[in-house]
């Protein structure tokens, strides 16, 4: 933990992201492309889908492209580095429903410290909420997979609130939903830009989750794991 950056409010909420706080997207999507590809996902291939999925995602964010296309552009991406032709949308749909996505859902696990930080959280009086960009149905399923849907509290995801993270009004739209004030909220996430900066545009206090050690340099609230948010929390 370097700094404790949560605002000066008091604080009564705590507001979770999901993928790469309480499950292990990252790990999750590198199993389902070796699973769904076999011998063919290659270093190059699983390198140029994590690629893809970044851009394309990004382009949903902003946007640009919808939930349902820009799982199509990741295959229009990869599939010629395959040798594989790129078909209709309908051909892309099926191919992404049956290969790779079945295989990234039975790759669904939490991380160890997500189940004792939610526990330690509500022992110390905060509510819980959770704020995850992407869909009701997919979402919701992780966390029951998961076992923590009955302990995060609430969830908002992008699809019910009409807006994706770093968008403002997404936060404010689950905190009006937890009917709290935004500056009695800190935001955990994982990724700087999406999170960190999207919550504090909103008028949210934030904190990075860094589990690899990446965070830039002028983040000072910052955890290494859901073990210590308990105590960067406590006044």
């Amino acid at each position: 933990m370097s700094g404790r950056n949560c605002g000066s409010a008091r604080i009564t909420t705590v507001l979770l992201d999901l993928d790469g706080v309480l499950m292990d997207h990252r790990a999750a999507a590198r199993e389902a492309v070796g699973a769904w590809l076999g011998e063919r996902a290659t270093p190059d291939v699983v390198d140029a889908w994590f690629a893809s999925m970044a851009v394309h995602l990004a382009e949903w964010r902003a946007g640009t492209s919808t939930w349902a296309e820009q799982r199509r552009d990741r295959l229009r991406d990869v599939l010629p580095l395959l040798g594989e032709p790129v078909g209709t949308d309908e051909e892309l749909d099926a191919l992404f429903e049956s290969g790779y996505l079945p295989a990234y859902e039975r790759a669904w696990r939490g991380y160890d410290d997500a189940a004792p930080a939610l526990a330690a959280l509500r022992a110390a009086g905060y509510r819980l909420g959770v704020l995850t960009n992407g869909t009701e149905t997919q979402q919701r399923a992780k966390l029951r997979v998961l076992g923590l849907a009955d302990a995060v509290g609430p969830v908002f995801t992008a699809e019910a609130v009409g807006a994706p993270k770093p968008d403002p009004r997404a936060f404010l739209a689950a905190c009006a939903g937890l009917v709290v004030a935004p500056e009695e909220v800190p935001y955990v996430g994982d990724e700087p830009e999406t999170d960190v900066l999207g919550a504090r545009g909103a008028g949210l206090s934030a904190v990075l989750l860094d589990r690899d050690g990446t965070a830039p340099p002028e983040e000072t609230a910052v955890i290494g794991s859901l073990a210590e948010l308990p105590g960067l929390l406590r006044p």
